[in-house]
């Protein structure tokens, strides 16, 4: 090589005499809707020089060619060995340097460009999603890896030629050029005649060809990713599964039934044929077939006894086990207490007698409340419990009963929760029919009794007649021998109170009375409503534990979770001990008053026991006689007229009460048959049940909503409304007997609305109205109603529009009114109708 051509001139490129570096191609594009484009590819190369004894440079990534399909590239020829050359000057090296920055520019370059071309490319591509775009990418992918590769090597073999003409390393320290490293490569040839003298050890060089796994090349696309791992074994599909399990359930069915199976069957006392087939594994049609060879004719949806099902489960080789459905109620009521777990409580104190003889006034004297004010006809018609503090901090839970004859329920049941019964007698009137009844059932009850002997300041009092008539039902008191105590109070007047605390307080403590605490509460309910905005309340009385904001309980047919618990005086409490009677919001329907309630351990139990309790009610309504001649006949010569009643009232002791009074005037010529009685307003359905029978419907405290109504008027119900519960039962007794009387029809002359309450001075309250239907009048009668329940029944007192007394107020205009009595539970919302009485005569 000549000195002229070693020597080059400074920043230009020195002729090596190797293939040109750049190449050109035209490559068609193909795109959607039958476009195309052709476009001119250029694919550069470059060559890299390094010093000899240097690590090898890094590589350089080419240009590669968008969308060029070219064939794979075939290995380079080797170069043949060329001798040593001779020395160059210094400045040389100079040269080469600069002359391998410029090359190492110019690949930077073009690597900043083929990332860019390769970005555009990538969006192109994104755009682009049918099959065939995505199969043409990954081929130009492919093709422009091999270039790539290609134009890698030929980059190295130039550089490698370049670096043997350029470079003269001295005699003894060069070490050998890279052609001895590609001898040595190829198996050793040439190393003989090129020997070194000595020997520098280089860095070892990745083989010809070699890619770095660790980088991902190209896009992931499914064939790839279905192919990498374990050598492109896919997945099995749902089908093939499925045909799989199908012949492996051909195969077992072919291998021959299975052994039946033997089981245990659980039988409670009654079961439909279809769940005992379901518990013994069996078809329901051949039950239905040994039922009929015994004899029995049923369906799979009739019920049979536990002897019948025995022997079905015996003839198919079953082995029955016998069970209760009664079992869902044990440990419901709680095991016996500790004689250690149990600590004082109060005394639970039942005050009974007849009607009118001074028991709700004796309890409010007692209160220092003010009760009878707020009951209808001046008769208590609901229990009401208390809890009254004594003047030595000790407490007395007080139940007060209603004494009419309807009531017997009410008083039988406050009897059998109390631990004292207080009978109350009045000295002017002495023992009367529910007096005695009270005396039977607390003998019954096995309490013990104080007598209260009341009004001794009415003129006519005898209260020595009163100890006498006593000992006619085997009552001694102690003035006589006994060892009943009796006291003599005035109600009115508060006398002897005193007195009768501290004979409740001595029986007490004769009774050592206690209870545990510390466990789920039991309790009994004493009355039972439907709130309208609060939904079913219940009046319970704790018998032992501690009934607490939160649990759960199950009472009666019903269950639920305590919501909130109000005690006597309408305040909130979080817990109620033994002998506190709290209502308690939370049920899901409205128990029977006398219910147990029975705090469970969690809502799943109490659901079950509840669902069990309602299957025996109605396995008890439903209940019919067993059909033979005899009832046949009587039926045929059965001429008994019923008479169809619907009652509702507002709290279900009353319901009770007026079912039992009702049915207690049947005679053998007519009966009473009540169609439906509940708790509650009057509402729809009501009407629509009684409109169905020809039933007028009795509302006792209770009103009917608007639609119930429209509805009456419409079908012409009969409406008829009470308060005292003897008027009631002689108003059924006339329209039974068909008594010559008048019928007492009430007409609505107008309804309001009360906006605003008001001070009205010495008349207690006014209530500011709307009127929105009809006239209202000051001679008429007038009722307020809240949430369908009647808490007036009176008068208006006075009429005023503007400070002007009037006559009448019409619909549509305001008016102020105050009430007689003094009545002031007014608030704004609640609605007054006037209306006047209508006698008719009397038709069945």
């Amino acid at each position: 090589m000549s000195e002229t051509t070693d020597k080059p001139k400074l920043g230009a490129r020195a002729p090596l005499g190797i293939k040109r570096t750049v190449e050109t191609g035209k490559v068609k594009q193909s795109f959607s809707h039958g476009r195309s484009n052709t476009v001119v590819v250029e694919v550069k190369k470059r060559r890299i020089l390094g010093r000899p004894g240097e690590a090898e440079a890094p590589k350089v990534e080419e240009a590669p060619a968008p969308e060029a399909p070219v064939a794979k590239a075939s290995p380079a020829p080797e170069p043949a060995p060329t001798p040593k050359p001779p020395a160059r000057p210094i400045n040389d090296a100079l040269s080469r340097r600069e002359l391998q920055e410029k090359l190492l520019r110019e690949a930077e370059e073009a690597r900043m460009t083929a990332l860019e071309e390769a970005r555009r490319r990538e969006d192109r591509q994104a755009q682009q999603s049918s099959v065939e775009e995505r199969r043409r990418a990954e081929e130009n992918r492919r093709a422009e890896e091999e270039a790539r590769v290609k134009a890698e090597e030929e980059a190295r073999l130039a550089a490698e030629e370049a670096e043997r003409a350029a470079s003269q390393p001295p005699v003894a320290d060069v070490p050998a050029p890279a052609a001895e490293d590609e001898d040595e490569r190829r198996g050793g040839h040439g190393r003989a005649k090129h020997a070194p003298a000595a020997k520098r050890p280089e860095p070892t060089r990745p083989a010809r060809g070699a890619r770095d796994d660790r980088r991902q090349s190209g896009k992931l696309t499914v064939s790839r990713a279905l192919n990498d791992g374990d050598g492109g074994a896919r997945a099995r599909s749902l089908a093939a599964l499925k045909r799989a399990r199908e012949k492996e359930k051909r195969h077992h069915q072919q291998a021959g039934p299975s052994a039946k199976q033997y089981r245990d069957v659980a039988v409670p006392e009654a079961i439909t044929v279809q769940e005992l087939a379901k518990r013994m594994g069996e078809r329901g049609a051949d039950l239905v077939k040994s039922l009929f060879k015994l004899g029995m004719p049923v369906t799979v949806t009739e019920s049979i006894d536990q002897d019948t099902a025995e022997l079905l489960v015996e003839e198919f080789g079953h082995r029955i086990n016998r069970v209760s459905e009664a079992d869902v109620e044990l440990g419901i009521a709680g095991d016996e207490d500790a004689p250690e777990t149990l600590k004082a409580r109060p005394p639970v104190v039942t005050i009974m007698g007849h009607v009118d003889h001074g028991k709700t006034s004796l309890l409010d004297a007692i209160r220092g409340a003010d009760v009878v004010s707020g009951e209808s006809g001046g008769i208590t018609q609901h229990i009401g419990a208390y809890q009254v503090s004594l003047p030595d901090k000790s407490k007395v839970s007080f139940l007060d009963t209603p004494g009419h004859e309807a009531f017997t329920e009410m008083r039988a049941r406050g009897a059998n929760v109390t631990d004292i019964v207080i009978l109350v007698v009045a000295a002017d009137d002495g023992l009367k029919p529910q007096t005695i009844e009270a005396i039977n059932h607390t003998k019954a009850a096995g309490v013990p009794m104080i007598v209260a002997i009341n009004k001794i300041d009415k003129n006519g009092a005898n209260p020595q007649k009163v100890r006498e008539e006593l000992l006619q039902h085997e009552i001694i008191v102690e003035d006589m021998g006994g060892d009943v105590q009796d006291v003599e109070v005035s109600a009115l007047k508060k006398t002897n109170l005193d007195k009768l605390l501290e004979a409740i307080a001595l029986q007490a403590e004769l009774l050592e009375l206690k209870a545990n605490p510390d466990r789920p509460a039991e309790a009994t309910v004493i009355e039972a409503k439907l709130d309208k905005g609060r939904g079913p309340l219940a009046t319970v009385l704790v018998q032992r534990g501690t009934l607490r904001v939160g649990d759960i309980f199950v009472v009666g047919a019903a269950s639920g979770k305590v919501r909130a618990m109000i005690d006597d005086k309408g305040r909130q409490v979080k817990e109620a001990g033994p002998s506190v009677p709290v209502e308690v919001l939370g049920l899901s329907a409205v128990p029977s008053a006398g219910d147990p309630f029975s705090v469970v351990e969690n809502d799943a139990r109490a659901r079950e026991v509840a669902a069990y309790r309602q299957t025996i009610l109605d396995r008890k309504r439903t209940a019919t006689a067993p059909v033979n001649l005899e009832n046949i006949f009587a039926a045929k010569s059965d001429k008994v007229v019923e008479f169809p009643l619907v009652i509702k009232a507002d709290v279900q002791g009353s319901v009770e009460a007026i079912v039992n009074a009702v049915n207690r005037i049947s005679n053998e010529d007519i009966k009473v048959r009540v169609l439906h009685s509940g708790v509650g307003g009057i509402t729809e359905s009501d009407v629509t049940l009684a409109g169905a029978s020809g039933a007028p419907i009795i509302g006792f405290n209770v009103r009917p909503n608007a639609k119930a109504r429209e509805i009456a008027e419409r079908n012409k119900v009969e409406l008829q409304y009470y308060d005292v519960i003897y008027h009631l039962t002689d108003a059924v007794r006339s329209a039974m007997a068909g008594e010559l009387g008048p019928l007492m029809i009430e007409n609505v002359v107008g309804r309001a609305e009360i906006r605003e309450v008001f001070s009205a001075g010495k008349h207690g309250k006014a209530a500011g109205l709307l009127v929105t239907e009809g006239v209202l009048r000051k001679a008429l009668k007038a009722r307020i109603t809240r949430d369908d329940v009647i808490i007036y029944n009176g008068e208006i007192a006075s009429l005023r529009r503007f400070k002007d007394d009037v006559a009448e107020v019409r619909a549509g205009l305001e008016c102020g009114v105050t009430f007689t009595q003094n009545f002031t539970d007014i608030k704004p919302g609640d609605f007054l109708e006037t209306f006047e009485v209508e006698e008719r005569e009397r038709t069945l």
